[in-house]
């Protein structure tokens, strides 16, 4: 079974940046997907960006530009590193993994969750 444990989220005014991390644990070796989620009050959760074993990447066309999304296979983890935060991008943002390549549709696998908060 896969766990994923996220961090980095906080309070940040509008402008500024946060990275947040996911590690993964248990089973991690067939772990080909990677990516994260993100859900405000009263909405859906939605793609914010993913990537793969294949170097495939997808973002979000309202981060496109701002967030980047990253790996290290060593450490078993997966970052987003996002700048220029704007209010709407407050969420409680999910790191999410599978198995399988997923080319943008969600895994198996949820992280905790880590809230983002940005003040105009």
């Amino acid at each position: 079974q896969v766990q994923l444990v996220e961090s980095g989220g906080g309070l940040v005014q509008a402008g500024g940046s946060l990275r947040l991390s996911c590690v993964a644990s248990g089973g991690i070796f067939s772990i080909n997907t990677m990516g994260w989620y993100r859900q405000a009050p009263g909405k859906q959760r939605e793609l914010v960006a993913a990537m793969d074993r294949g170097a495939w990447t997808n973002y979000a066309e309202s981060v496109k530009g701002r967030f980047t999304i990253s790996s290290d296979n060593a450490k078993n983890a997966v970052y987003l590193q996002m700048n220029s935060l704007k209010p709407e991008d407050t969420a409680v943002y999910y790191c999410n993994a599978d198995r399988r390549y997923l080319y943008g549709r969600p895994g198996d696998y949820w992280g905790q969750g880590t809230q983002v908060t940005v003040s105009s």
